[in-house]
């Protein structure tokens, strides 16, 4: 299999919760059409040896943005910190910060271009971390819209309280399903050397196929909003859980109010923490995929789990004009707002 085929189990094949999209339309006509402003999960203090900026970045790659950035202040690009990757079609808005121990500051109004915009500029003790972000804020217009436009705002209503499947969207593979060709390479020669953040975004791009596909047959059956026998259950708003032997009434309100959550795998070494249905039905879909299970635990990943369904919240929405839908939604970190989009338009 070529790595564009391996996008057909990862991204296109997966089922929908609800039958599939009512309306068709188009997405990210232009950067402004697709708007994310990072929840930070803190505040830069006032003082520190980093200095902590927000950018606004519009058509941008976060990691050009940070290379530019150590140019600029004359520093290792290790010295450049950001909490999350924000899409590139997109203006986006996050924190970036630059360690400058006693240094004189540059302009950084420098790096303002059509591109990139400094917007506020605040000391702070500590370099910004990876995943240091409560989740992003997103403003998406949909353009051109044909369909049921009743069934999509119902669509929307269905959205706002159900929840969508946690799906790992398209980017996660890389463009034409790059990272997974990687994954593949690696798994074929495990003595190949790749820089490590190739590695690191390879062997995430395997496991969230095999994620993807157990979500996807949990979907089909029904169950990706439950809990079935066996399941180790997600406490909301963190990563423990608890595995579960029997279902009761207490066990479904609380899936239901969304305090906690089914999970699915995230592949590596050592035993499953699921029972009963749940590991049986896991079992049956990795089965499939033994070359990308065997790679992950052979390169030394251990078993984690993830939930199957996504909260979307603060969801609402407006037609700027008969064809032309703009929604507004708020995310976690590590989920994907094309994962939201795939359940109310299908993409022209």
């Amino acid at each position: 299999m070529t790595a564009e085929d391996w996008l057909e189990p990862a991204v296109r094949s997966l089922s929908f919760a609800w039958g599939g999209p009512p309306a068709r339309g188009r997405l990210r006509a232009q950067p402004e059409d697709f708007r994310v402003t990072e929840l930070p999960a803190l505040e830069p203090n006032g003082s520190g040896e980093h200095v902590w900026l927000w950018i606004r970045k519009r058509g941008e790659n976060t990691d050009r943005v940070a290379t530019r950035l150590s140019k600029l202040a004359g520093v290792h690009p290790r010295d450049v910190g950001y909490a999350g990757q924000k899409d590139r079609h997109a203006v986006t808005e996050q924190w970036f910060s630059v360690h400058l121990p006693g240094c004189v500051e540059p302009d950084w109004h420098a790096l303002d271009t059509g591109t990139a915009t400094v917007l506020r500029r605040v000391r702070h003790a500590r370099k910004l971390q990876r995943g240091t972000l409560r989740g992003n804020r997103f403003v998406i217009t949909v353009r051109d819209i044909e369909g049921d436009r009743t069934g999509l705002e119902r669509r929307l209503q269905q959205v706002a309280s159900a929840g969508v499947p946690n799906y790992y969207g398209a980017q996660r593979f890389g463009n034409g399903g790059g990272n997974l060709r990687q994954a593949m390479q690696l798994f074929a020669d495990p003595r190949l050397r790749l820089a490590r953040n190739r590695r690191s975004l390879a062997l995430s791009a395997a496991r969230s196929l095999l994620f993807n596909r157990v979500l996807s047959r949990r979907v089909q059956d029904g169950s990706w909003n439950e809990a079935l026998p066996g399941d180790a259950l997600e406490l909301a708003g963190s990563h423990s859980y608890f595995v579960v032997e029997t279902v009761d009434d207490v066990l479904r309100r609380r899936l239901d109010s969304h305090d906690v959550h089914a999970t699915g795998p995230l592949a590596g070494g050592g035993d499953s923490p699921v029972r009963d249905r749940s590991r049986a039905l896991e079992t049956a879909v990795l089965a499939e995929y033994e070359t990308l299970v065997h790679g992950l635990a052979t390169a030394g990943l251990k078993q984690a789990r993830r939930a199957l369904r996504l909260t979307v919240s603060d969801l609402g929405w407006r037609w700027l004009d008969a064809g032309t839908l703009e929604v507004d939604f708020s995310l976690p970190a590590g989920s994907y707002a094309t994962s939201v989009l795939r359940e109310l338009v299908c993409e022209q």
